[in-house]
């Protein structure tokens, strides 16, 4: 594993939701960064402007700040760039969802994560990459998705001669949200998902077993890590379990659930694992 230098020149490109939710944090963050290393930052307003100031970086060590679809929208910018291999990142977690930097030993306090920037190490990561060339970076997820819909609405009395009242009320009870438990009533989940799960070609399941859950992660020696949930009919069925370096779901459209994000519908989509894809700056005591 690599050690960093506080000589290092580094990249600071601050995400705009970062700047929104929590401007102290990023502050502190700046303030760690610069007091430790020559630093350049970069206030991009959306993701094209993030996009080039990555590409732009020089010889800088890219540092985001940022949540964690900053993290990953990274990740994703320099895998198509095909400068992901050579290239170390570093974040620092700041926002709402932050599951996933904590889940990779990042710190998700802004001081802590600062100093792991300056005086951490590099931790090479495997890496889930699918038949469009997305990322995954820790789990891929796909449950049956709830459907949601709207619920009649209760007549309104009218007074005659004036029919317009009935359209603006209806107007600004969807506009406004006045009534939210009479628009928007949770409708149970539609049955178990038939999906046909393979691992390095070897059917796990097929459709003709219905599925709770799927769920895939990046486990050991290059290898995914894949679990099924069978639909449960009385007792509660055991986990269907596999490892392999290829993971392909078919079926019905499905979504799925990559990280912090949602992708899909889709009908069919594989996954490889590339080992030691990609690498990201932890603390020295994580790294170990």
């Amino acid at each position: 594993m690599a050690t960093f230098a506080t000589s290092d020149q580094l990249l600071v490109v601050i995400d705009p939701v970062a700047r929104r939710t929590d401007g102290e944090s990023v502050r502190i963050a700046k303030d760690v960064l610069s007091a430790g290393a020559t630093t350049k930052v970069c206030l991009p307003e959306g993701p094209e402007e993030f996009a080039r100031a990555l590409a732009r970086r020089g010889s800088r060590r890219p540092v985001v700040v940022g949540d964690d679809r900053a993290l990953v929208r990274a990740v994703s910018l320099l895998h198509r760039q095909r400068e992901l291999a050579g290239c170390v990142l570093s974040v620092v977690p700041v926002g709402g969802a932050l599951a996933l930097a904590e889940t990779l030993g990042v710190p998700t306090g802004a001081v802590a994560a600062a100093r792991a920037v300056l005086d951490g190490v590099e931790r090479r990561m495997d890496l889930l990459v699918d038949d469009s060339d997305g990322v995954v970076l820790g789990a891929l997820r796909i449950p049956p998705v709830p459907v949601r819909r709207a619920a009649p609405l209760e007549p309104v009395p009218v007074a005659p001669g004036r029919p317009w009242l009935r359209t603006t009320y209806r107007s600004l009870v969807r506009t406004l949200g006045a009534r939210p438990a009479r628009l928007a009533t949770s409708v149970p989940a539609p049955g178990p998902a038939r999906l046909r799960v393979e691992v390095d070609g070897v059917t796990l399941v097929d459709l003709d077993q219905p599925v709770q859950g799927v769920s895939v992660t990046t486990g050991s020696a290059g290898l995914a890590e894949v679990e099924v949930r069978p639909a449960s009919v009385g007792a509660e069925a055991c986990p269907l379990r596999a490892s392999g370096r290829t993971v392909t779901v078919a079926g019905p459209d499905f979504r799925y659930r990559a990280d912090a994000g949602v992708a899909g519908p889709v009908r069919k989509r594989t996954w490889r694992v590339v080992e030691g894809a990609w690498g990201l700056t932890v603390p020295q005591r994580a790294g170990a």
